[in-house]
């Protein structure tokens, strides 16, 4: 008789062990009867113009000799291709000094597309910003002074008050990139106007 009854015991046992639940197949272990289902694909997450694709980022001295200030660029859309690039100048303390958007193929230098049998493809235009968000914050974009000692007088298209704040600021330092229109820009930082201005085009 014992021996008929401890294989089904043991049977018995098995089958209990087998209906028991993972908190990983619910999802939580808080509600054991709850299974875990996915959510509907039109409820998930989508890429929008808000969406943050890729993130540059460097430390310098710009508003203030002692702490570095925090110069980002965010690729932000739905495609690489479609996106667009937002500068900021965010000092130490947590104010921001430059907030500009620009379309992401502004960052495409021209002249390395030129020998690629591939330059017009979605693919290598990607590849070309990107390229650019790297060399964004290149070592060779910032400059101290900010403006050469030779120059004593505003460009015609410059405002004339900023750029001689910047001008007897021998500590000063110039960050050059391209804007949205494709023209070339210098920015520095006037303590004087607490503010960041244009010295350049």
């Amino acid at each position: 008789m014992k021996k008929i009854i401890s294989p089904i015991a043991l049977l018995l046992l098995l089958m209990q062990a087998s209906c028991v639940t993972t908190d990983r197949e619910v999802g939580t272990s808080s509600n054991a009867d709850k299974l875990f289902t996915p959510k509907p694909e039109a409820n998930r997450s989508r890429l929008t113009s808000r969406s943050v694709l890729r993130t540059v980022a460097v430390q310098r001295n710009f508003s203030d000799g002692k702490s570095k200030d925090n110069f980002v660029l965010l690729l932000q859309g739905p495609k690489i291709i479609d996106a667009n690039a937002r500068f900021l100048i965010i000092s130490a303390k947590g104010d921001t000094l430059r907030n500009e958007v620009m379309p992401a193929k502004t960052l495409i230098d021209e002249r390395t597309l030129q020998n690629d049998p591939q330059a017009g493809s979605v693919r290598a235009r990607e590849l070309a910003i990107l390229q650019g968000m790297n060399r964004f914050f290149a070592e060779d974009k910032f400059t101290s002074p900010a403006i050469p000692r030779t120059l004593t007088s505003p460009p015609a298209e410059i405002d004339a008050e900023g750029w001689s704040a910047v001008q007897t600021d021998k500590r000063a330092v110039g960050f050059d990139y391209t804007d949205a229109s494709g023209r070339e820009k210098r920015i520095a930082y006037a303590r004087k106007l607490n503010k960041a201005v244009i010295i350049a085009e």
